[in-house]
């Protein structure tokens, strides 16, 4: 099993969409960024790149090239789960936490939730996202901006393999030739 942690943080100004989780929210301010600054996807990514040693996203997707201007980060998601599989890397589990004084983004979490499972061909049971404030302190707290944390579980394929023989064995019908019955 491997383990990542992702961080990001964006400010939040006037004249943006504010995009979290593939879900724009209405609100007076968006997030600024060079794609579209979806903090909570950009810490997403980071800790799946990061459990499969595959460095961050800046190395895959830098701000200084065009082709990332205004990017949906849902996009860029599907390219870190195609890194993903061509190192035979699966989600185990994610854990996402969005800190916000303010909009109150309780209300769109599972649309959230449900737009990372359609990308990532995960389970509902595989993904956690909440949220909090910073009781008014630091920058998220006067709202200057908001950010995201993400811990992910990756499984490698011979260990989901190894599972499943376990499985299997475990459904043995008794006849006494599998360790299980010695």
């Amino acid at each position: 099993m491997r383990v990542g942690f992702g961080y990001d943080v964006h400010k939040l100004v006037e004249d943006r969409k504010l995009i979290l989780g593939g879900v724009t929210i209405p609100y007076e301010k968006g997030l600024l960024g060079h794609s579209d600054a979806d903090v909570l996807t950009h810490a997403l990514m980071d800790a799946l790149l990061g459990a499969a040693a595959l460095g961050d996203i800046g190395a895959h997707f830098p701000d200084t090239d065009r082709a990332y201007q205004d990017a949906d980060s849902l996009k860029l998601l599907e390219k870190v789960k195609e890194l993903l599989e061509e190192k035979l890397l699966f989600v185990n589990n994610i854990d996402l936490t969005i800190i916000a004084q303010a909009p109150k983004v309780l209300p769109y979490l599972e649309e959230m939730k449900n737009k990372i499972i359609k990308v990532l061909g995960i389970e509902k049971s595989q993904i956690n996202i909440k949220a909090t404030t910073e009781e008014g302190l630091g920058f998220t707290g006067t709202k200057e901006g908001i950010k995201a944390t993400a811990i992910v579980s990756l499984e490698e394929a011979y260990e989901m393999s190894y599972k499943a023989a376990d499985s299997e064995e475990s459904k043995c019908s008794g006849c006494g030739g599998c360790p299980k019955n010695a």
